[in-house]
């Protein structure tokens, strides 16, 4: 458990292999302003530190990421296109740095890693992920756009377009292996030594060149038009985020009056007849 005294990020290093332990278990991990932050400097760090072969990002507790902390979100109030803009466009660049890393960037996923969860899942090179793992985005079902559109490049535009069409955060970690959205499933009390074992295979190789293979592959996506993409998608998120719909301000109004568990519970219940 972590309390407020505790950082948010944990940082340690197993011989070349730098894991990060995304610390915030009693909010699932939700990525919230000083979150991101951290990781982002973290990231850049083991970056440039040549002691470092590859990295491992994972969560403390009983998830991975449950998503952008919508408490937070709540608290900024109404933003005007500009600021949503730049609200959009940062968090783009975040997770970006991720994918700039010259280091191999593993995720090691259990359980909850849904909307933002699943973006920093993808950001990451590749993924590990605990039998109990459940990915998908929720983001249409009260309203609002998915921040980094890097679901398409990875499992294709026709499977990216029913989980987001359908805000589908139920997808199993079998089905998530199936659609190549993850690259290993294993036992959940096995998670860390495989994710661990992945890495020190890859931490064998010559850094430099599976530094440079990282950057050509990447660039595979830049030259079809990746970066394009995504600032193509924080623009028309904007619109999204920015237009007055009645189910995205009834969720926000439900969320500010009596909290975001019952907004959640108004979202189920109207969408999958729960509760």
């Amino acid at each position: 458990m972590s309390d407020a005294s505790e950082p948010v990020l944990l940082v340690e290093d197993l011989g070349p292999i730098r894991r990060l332990t995304m610390n915030r278990p009693n909010a699932l991990n939700a990525l919230n302003h000083d979150l991101i932050s951290a990781i982002s400097a973290a990231v850049r760090e083991a970056g440039t530190d040549e002691a470092v072969a590859v990295v491992i990002l994972r969560g403390a507790g009983r998830a991975f990421c449950s998503g952008y902390d919508l408490n937070e979100d709540a608290d900024e109030g109404e933003l005007d296109a500009r600021a949503w803009h730049a609200s959009l466009a940062g968090g783009v660049r975040e997770m970006l740095e991720i994918l700039d890393c010259p280091k191999p960037v593993i995720a090691s996923v259990q359980s909850y890693c849904l909307a933002g969860g699943t973006d920093l899942m993808l950001a990451c090179d590749l993924a590990v992920v605990a039998d109990d793992a459940r990915f998908g985005y929720v983001d249409i079902r009260f309203g609002s756009g998915v921040v980094s559109m890097f679901l398409p490049w990875v499992v294709g535009v026709r499977k990216a377009k029913e989980l987001l069409f359908t805000g589908e955060d139920r997808v199993p970690a079998d089905e998530a292996l199936r659609i190549g959205l993850v690259n290993r499933v294993v036992p959940r009390d096995e998670l860390d030594d495989a994710t661990l074992a992945l890495a020190e295979e890859i931490a064998k190789n010559e850094p430099f060149v599976v530094q440079m293979t990282k950057r050509a592959v990447n660039r595979s996506w830049d030259v079809a038009g990746f970066r394009a993409a995504l600032a193509a998608n924080t623009e028309l998120d904007v619109i999204i985020e920015t237009t007055n719909l009645p189910t995205r301000d009834e969720f926000r109004r439900i969320t500010a009056a009596d909290g975001l568990k019952a907004a959640i519970a108004w979202r189920d219940a109207k969408f999958r007849g729960e509760g």
